[in-house]
């Protein structure tokens, strides 16, 4: 049986070159064939792996120019059940796509946010007075502004060549050392591995409210990777504390700090242990 496969679609996108990434890591492994399903969202994504629609789903949580993909953040938070199987650490690399014959005749640049994003200050120089609109993914940009000689997208090399585009000028990423973390998310139980990660809720906002979590891991020896603070959507100054550690959370020493964790927390969720691959 070949396993089902979500990402940000449509074909094209830096989602879809990740999940053919790990797909490519799963056949030297186990031989397992795959299908690649395509979803409108990265929130979609997660939702048909959540509901069972796919096996498994990747999705970017972190670039290293731009920082966390909050959508994918609080989507984890929201959907129960799914565990991080394995994180993917891919390069990428943004093109400016067009129809247009030169720069001058761009009026309008669509991408998705965070392309938008790594490649401003490119835009700021190059396009000044162009308006930036966002789309769900990059492939859609190349999409809308087919043969549209006043538009562009920002989308990968890959994409321009799967549906024909032209493209003006490459790479426009504001930095060459433009990375994305994703991650494979899936129903199963984590499979263990060098990183951990976790979110959770304080019981009240007041002063050294973090210090009692974040020190259970720095007794222990255990280091964060990353922390980060989200939003709970339910009341202004209310936050969800997402965290990465260095550490696999079936070791007897971190399962001792997540258990004295949890005393110090309203609510707390492991989204699970595992390795990392670096393409």
């Amino acid at each position: 049986m070949s396993l089902s496969i979500a990402y940000l679609g449509p074909p094209g996108t830096n989602s879809e070159t990740a999940a053919m990434a790990y797909v490519e890591h799963l056949k030297q492994i186990t031989g397992q064939e795959c299908i690649l399903c395509p979803d409108p969202t990265i929130a979609a994504s997660l939702q048909t792996v959540a509901l069972g629609e796919a096996m498994l789903g990747v999705v970017p949580v972190e670039n290293s120019l731009e920082g966390s993909v909050s959508v994918t953040l609080d989507s984890l938070w929201q959907l129960d059940d799914l565990q991080i199987q394995k994180a993917l650490v891919l390069p990428i690399s943004h093109a400016l796509i067009s129809w247009a014959s030169s720069l001058s005749a761009i009026h309008t640049v669509y991408s998705h946010p965070q392309a938008l994003a790594q490649c401003q200050g490119w835009l700021e120089k190059s396009l000044p007075s162009s308006q930036l609109i966002p789309t769900n993914s990059t492939t859609e940009a190349v999409m809308r502004c087919s043969e549209d000689y006043e538009t562009a997208a920002i989308a990968s090399a890959r994409a321009a060549e799967l549906y024909l585009a032209p493209i003006l000028a490459h790479p426009i990423n504001d930095r060459p050392e433009n990375c994305t973390r994703f991650w494979v998310v899936g129903k199963q139980p984590s499979p263990g591995g060098s990183h951990t990660s976790l979110a959770f809720s304080v019981p009240a906002n007041v002063p050294g409210a973090l210090v009692k979590p974040l020190q259970t891991f720095a007794n222990r020896g255990i280091n964060m990777s990353r922390i980060e603070s989200r939003p709970t959507k339910r009341s202004l100054g209310e936050y969800l504390f997402f965290i990465d550690l260095e550490a696999d959370a079936r070791d007897p020493r971190t399962r001792e700090a997540l258990a004295e964790l949890e005393t110090y927390t309203k609510t707390m969720k492991i989204f699970g242990s595992y390795s990392i691959v670096c393409n």
